[in-house]
Order: structure tokens, then C-alpha cells, then sequence
């Protein structure tokens, strides 16, 4: 109790999250009288960075960075323009399209929002949509980031469950496509109440050249996931590979990345891919504090009490994430349930971990589009001037055809586990 309290405060007041997880453990111990247990305090902390996979993290990140900086992004988004061609609504399906494109690259939902709201929320503006639609829309696009791979939070849920990184890379992408075409229906739906204006008409020939001349864009993606699915590399070889592959393409295609700007682009990437390393490092500790201190079994017990199989199990799951979700980023969400709940849903409910983790993972990113805090939603705010709490109004719906995908996923695991051998 002690401890909780402890954390709870020091969270509220503002420390940083990795912080909040090193000092709870040291207060744990202290009120526990182990003072034992300092001996091996930093050799868990370094055991939780000592895993191979992890390497890929810094890798997808560098990509995302050379991405931004080449005008990789915006070729992308040219693409996706050429495809869907002059319908109503165009360029909401183009935003959602165009974002489906860019997880394939990124893998950060807040950083994706950033990114495209620059993009698409000026271009929709001027085709007539309303501005706070238009953030929202993106916030939402940006919440295929973390799902469809390369995904940084599968990499860390990867290694705090001990699967292989292949498996849950491969385990979003179905997840991921329902997600972009059940939003494809929404826009369609919400196109019978709302006049949104058709995108511009382009003749066939136009839309051959633009795809022709932003197709390069796409060997990153194709170099990533293609390589992971065909077995020809595992995450961190193709993380590599993507990274090469972004950099020349920024170079010699988009012209707009030269290896000048190489060293500025790596400090941003080491910076970022640090803090992501230091909060795996603290859940280190805090993963076998909690075992120490039998939290998981305590837990299990309480929620036997109330979860009788597993489908009720993932549902009263979905809820309690989706809370943690709206108040706390999705990789320290993570660190903090992942622990608690994993050991419950393998050994008492008979979960697959790559099931349970998919589940997890969207519901932590669908937090961040929910009040009270909606991060995303801030993200986008300050890029483009709408209001958060109008932009969460004004895109209700995808919210709730968010929720209900959760529970399909979480009612057929074949979805997310059909791609796995």
C-alpha cells in the first residue's frame, strides 16, 4: 500500500514514468526490510536491456526519422491519392489510407500524429473539410501506427512477454487492415449525413504518373514486413535494412534527406530510442519486485473471483486497459499491466500471449484518442489549432467502431493469430 501510494504521488507531481518505476522498487524494498535485494536492483535493470530484440527499436525509430526528413511522407500521402481517385469524401479515405501507408514505416502513434496532421489537415482544409474533422481523423489514422509493423510497442511487449518480435510484428497486420477498412465504413456512413467534397479529379494518365513517381517510397515498407514474412530476416535485420533502404530513397529519390543532415537525424533517434530502452530497463525491476511481492497472484485471484473464462477475462481486460489507456502512454501502459496481467491470461485462462498482446496493445493506443486526457488528441492540437474535446465529438464515431473491433479481436483470435505458422 505504501508503495502504490508512494508512486501514485511522485506520477501525479510530474516525474517521468522510468523514474516513478526505479524509486517505487527502492521504496518497496525499503518497506519490505530485503534490503538484500539491492544487490541484484541493477543487475535486473540491465537483464531487461540485454535481449536482442530490442535492438530493433532504435532501427525503427532512425527509419521514422529519415522518413520525416526526406519527404518520404509526403509521397506517401500522393500515393494513396492516386489510388482512391475523385469520390466523395476522398481525402478522409486518402488520410486513413495514406496513415495505413506510414505505420507500415513508423510505428508511434503520437509521433504519426504529429507528422500527418502537417500533412493532411492543411490539404483538407483547403478542399473544403472542417478543420477539427480533419485532426481527427488523423489522430485516428494515427492509431495504426503502433499495430500494422514495424510496431516499437510490440518490440517492448515482445520482450516483457518473451515472444518471438516476428510473431507479434505479423500477429497486427490483420488487426491493422480491419481497423483502416472498418474506418473506410464509417467515412462512407458519415458521408450520408455530412456534404463532404469530392477530392480532385484526375485523369487516368495523372494518377499512373504519381504513383509511378511515388512508388520508390514504397520498398521501405515492402523491404520490412516483406522480408519478416518471407522468413528472409528476423525484425532487427530487417530494421536495418529499412533503415538503408530510407536513407537511399530520401537521398536519391524524394532528394530532400542528404547524409549531411545524417548526424542531427541519429542524435534525435538515440535520443528517443533511449528513453524507450531506460522505461524496458525500469520495468525490469519492477516486473520482479512484483513477482517478489506475489501481485500477480493476488491479482489472479481477485479477478477468478469475477472472470469465470476467457472471453469475460479479455473483456473486463479491454476495460481496464482502455482506463490506464486514456492517462498513461502506451509503451509505460504496457509496463505497468503486461507483468500483472500476462502471467493470468497464459496460466489461468489458457490465453495465447500473442493473442493477449495484440488485445493489449490496440486498447492501450485507443486510450490515447479518450478522455480525460486523449494525448493524441493534444498532439494534434498543437499542431493544427482544433480543440481536443471537439475533435473527440466530432470523430464519436470511430471511437466506438474502435471499441468494437476490440471485442471482435478479442472474441476470435484467429484474427490476430491467422498470418502465424
Amino acid at each position: 500500500m505504501i508503495t502504490s501510494l508512494f508512486f501514485l504521488a511522485i506520477l501525479l507531481v510530474g516525474v517521468p514514468i522510468g523514474i516513478c518505476l526505479c524509486l517505487a522498487g527502492v521504496v518497496f524494498i525499503l518497506n519490505s526490510g530485503s534490503t538484500v535485494l539491492f544487490q541484484s536492483f541493477p543487475l535486473q535493470m540491465f537483464a531487461g536491456v540485454d535481449s536482442y530484440g530490442l535492438i530493433a527499436i532504435p532501427l525503427f525509430i532512425l527509419i521514422g526519422e529519415i522518413m520525416n526528413s526526406g519527404g518520404i511522407t509526403r509521397r506517401l500521402v500522393e500515393l494513396a491519392m492516386a489510388f482512391i481517385g475523385s469520390v466523395k469524401g476522398g481525402l478522409a479515405y486518402v488520410n486513413i489510407l495514406a496513415n495505413m501507408m506510414v505505420a507500415s514505416i513508423i510505428g508511434s502513434a503520437t509521433a504519426q500524429v504529429a507528422i500527418m496532421s502537417q500533412v493532411m489537415v492543411p490539404e483538407m482544409e483547403k478542399q473544403g473539410y472542417d478543420k477539427t474533422f480533419a485532426a481527427g481523423i488523423t489522430v485516428y489514422g494515427g492509431m495504426l501506427g503502433p499495430i500494422i509493423p514495424p510496431s516499437v510497442m510490440f518490440v517492448v511487449y515482445s520482450v516483457l512477454a518473451q515472444v518471438a518480435v516476428s510473431d507479434m510484428l505479423i500477429a497486427g497486420i490483420i488487426p491493422g487492415i480491419l481497423l483502416t477498412l472498418l474506418f473506410f465504413v464509417v467515412i462512407a456512413c458519415m458521408g450520408f449525413f455530412y456534404n463532404y467534397p469530392r477530392s480532385e479529379y484526375r485523369t487516368l494518365r495523372q494518377r499512373a504518373r504519381t504513383a509511378l513517381g511515388a512508388s520508390p517510397t514504397l520498398l521501405i515498407p515492402i523491404v520490412i514486413v516483406g522480408s519478416i514474412l518471407g522468413g528472409f530476416a528476423n525484425p532487427t535485420e530487417a530494421a536495418a535494412v529499412g533503415a538503408v533502404a530510407a536513407a537511399l530513397v530520401g537521398r536519391f529519390v524524394t532528394r530532400e534527406c542528404s547524409f549531411a543532415t545524417m548526424p542531427r537525424i541519429l542524435l534525435r533517434s538515440a535520443m528517443y530510442s533511449a528513453i524507450v530502452l531506460f522505461l524496458v530497463s525500469a520495468a525490469a525491476v519492477f516486473s520482479w519486485l512484483l513477482i517478489y511481492g506475489k501481485v500477480p497472484q493476488a491479482v489472479a485471484a481477485w479477478i477468478q473471483t469475477v472472470a469465470h473464462d476467457p472471453v469475460t477475462f479479455l473483456l473486463l481486460t479491454n476495460v481496464i486497459l482502455l482506463v490506464i489507456g486514456t492517462v498513461i502512454d502506451g509503451i509505460p501502459g504496457l509496463i505497468m499491466t503486461v507483468p500483472i496481467l500476462l502471467p493470468i491470461a497464459t496460466e489461468v485462462y489458457g490465453i495465447d500471449p500473442r493473442h493477449f498482446g495484440v488485445v493489449a496493445v490496440i486498447n492501450l493506443v485507443l486510450g490515447l484518442m479518450s478522455p480525460p486526457v486523449g494525448l493524441s488528441f493534444f498532439v494534434a492540437s498543437a499542431v493544427t489549432g482544433a480543440k481536443p474535446g471537439k475533435m473527440f465529438i466530432v470523430t464519436l464515431p470511430f471511437f466506438i467502431i474502435s471499441c468494437v473491433a476490440l471485442v471482435v479481436l478479442s472474441l476470435f483470435p484467429s484474427l490476430s493469430l491467422g498470418l502465424l505458422k
